[in-house]
């Protein structure tokens, strides 16, 4: 049997396995960049044995409608100049965005800035809530 014969009698098996693998790519791209950020139970474990500190990079509008409890508000356009972030820049920082998007951005200015230790939460407040872990609203 040749390529050509192979493909025809098989092209529904080819066809399922190009879609299957479009709709895993695209799940990945539409909740963030893949292979950034912690998940929640990493997030977790940084904040409960680390002392990690919760940083939501949302909009203040956003962040009133609901965020990571115990999470500082310092929106993405403010972190440069920021004053509401830890003073000890070796601190875990976890950084929180409604899909982790704007979060991942967060970290290479954060970085930059001097912190040591500052990861993006993966897929942002929509994963802590599929988590059903505890969330604030101001």
């Amino acid at each position: 049997m040749n390529s050509t014969s192979y493909v025809a009698a098989n092209w529904y098996w080819i066809l399922a396995a190009v879609a299957s693998g479009s709709l895993l790519l695209w799940q990945q791209v539409k909740d963030g960049v893949p292979g950034s950020g912690i998940t929640t139970g990493q997030a977790v474990q940084l904040i409960n044995r680390e002392r990690g500190v919760v940083i939501d990079v949302c909009e203040a509008t956003e962040y009133a409608a609901g965020h990571v409890a115990g999470a500082k508000n310092v929106p993405l356009s403010e972190l440069p100049k920021a004053k509401g972030l830890p003073g000890n820049k070796k601190l875990p920082l976890v950084l929180v965005c409604t899909t982790g998007a704007r979060a991942t951005k967060a970290v290479g200015i954060l970085k930059e800035a001097g912190f040591e230790n500052v990861q993006a939460l993966s897929g942002g407040l929509k994963a802590w809530r599929e988590a059903n872990l505890p969330i604030d609203k101001a």
